[in-house]
């Protein structure tokens, strides 16, 4: 039986445009959103911490980018604070992720902690204690009930691996489990989960089972992290004082898509064993190939993290985001 509360999580219909709704969803949240108070005075930002919140609100981007993000960062990675007790293999995924925007982790999960994670989904599932979205693709937020899932995205040595590919302490914010492909038009993460400073935001990728060419994997651009950042500024959002656009997501996808044509860019997919994770830059364009064989799965676990320190909003949506606190 799904709950009421379940339902008006799937299906939000038009409140998902009206910014007075999240402006009272965010009064309701007050406690969560009151240390940007600081972040918008250090950042030089005029508004309510209640109120919508976009790239407009910031004529000019602060320059204290992550230090992967520098021109310099590959002469500056032995140097960085952690970099001696990195493994060979470490310092390796670290420079093929500041060169292409993403690296691989082979193995990183054992099959058997991978199982017992599909396990318990399946019985959240069967319960009704999970659901997919509106989309009827996504999972959001299992961590809140999978004790499962919550091991994943705060597994320590990932979070001491992110913390140092970012330069500073990462926040677990957001995971999302897919049974089958997503099928996704490309896209970049930063859209969705917005810094300022820009490109504090990384991502997990968890193959939960062998993903082959007909399940509609994972697909990437190498080097794509490296264009300027997309938002609403560069796109017809139809955004008004009051309303959010209608399709604002579509429209930005189509944006995404005549780049991609304008760089002659090719993407690569991934086709993982089971326990592989892909780490990708918050500014990294990818998106969920099309399934060949219906009737296959591609489960897999994506977390996101904020780091601390930024502030942290929601570009399509206007949102400040609703960070735990500590």
């Amino acid at each position: 039986m799904i709950s009421l509360g379940q339902i008006f999580k799937r299906y939000t219909g038009f409140l998902r445009r009206v910014k007075p709704a999240y402006m009272v969803n965010n009064w309701l949240n007050r406690r969560l959103l009151g240390p940007n108070r600081e972040l918008y005075r250090k950042y030089g930002l005029r508004k309510s911490i209640l109120a919508p919140i976009s790239s407009a609100d910031f004529k000019q981007h602060n320059p204290d980018i992550p230090w992967i993000d520098r021109p310099d960062a590959m002469d500056r990675l032995a140097e960085q604070p952690g970099y001696a007790a990195l493994t060979a293999i470490q310092k390796e995924k670290v420079s093929r992720f500041i060169q292409d925007g993403y690296c691989v982790l082979e193995g990183f999960f054992t099959p058997d902690r991978v199982d017992r994670l599909n396990q318990e989904i399946d019985r959240l599932i069967g319960s009704g204690k999970l659901d997919f979205n509106y989309t009827g693709r996504k999972i959001m937020e299992s961590y809140k009930v999978s004790q499962a899932v919550n091991s994943f995205f705060r597994d320590k040595a990932m979070i001491d691996f992110l913390n140092f590919i970012m330069g500073k302490p990462v926040v677990p914010f957001h995971t999302i489990n897919f049974i089958r492909g997503s099928e996704q038009r490309a896209h970049s993460d930063s859209v969705h989960m917005s810094t300022e400073p820009q490109g504090y935001l990384i991502a997990t990728w968890t193959a939960l089972e062998d993903i082959g060419p007909d399940q509609g994997p994972l697909f990437y651009y190498p080097g794509s992290h490296r264009f300027s950042y997309v938002t609403t500024q560069d796109f017809d959002s139809g955004n008004s004082r009051w309303l959010l656009g209608k399709n604002p997501n579509q429209k930005y996808e189509d944006r995404i898509e005549a780049l991609i044509r304008e760089k002659g860019i090719q993407p690569r997919y991934f086709t993982a064993r089971k326990g592989d994770v892909l780490i990708w830059h918050a500014n990294l364009l990818h998106g969920g190939s099309a399934i060949a064989r219906p009737e296959s799965t591609r489960k897999s676990l994506v977390a996101h993290y904020f780091c601390e320190g930024v502030i942290c909003y929601h570009e399509l949506t206007q949102r400040p985001a609703l960070l735990p606190h500590k």
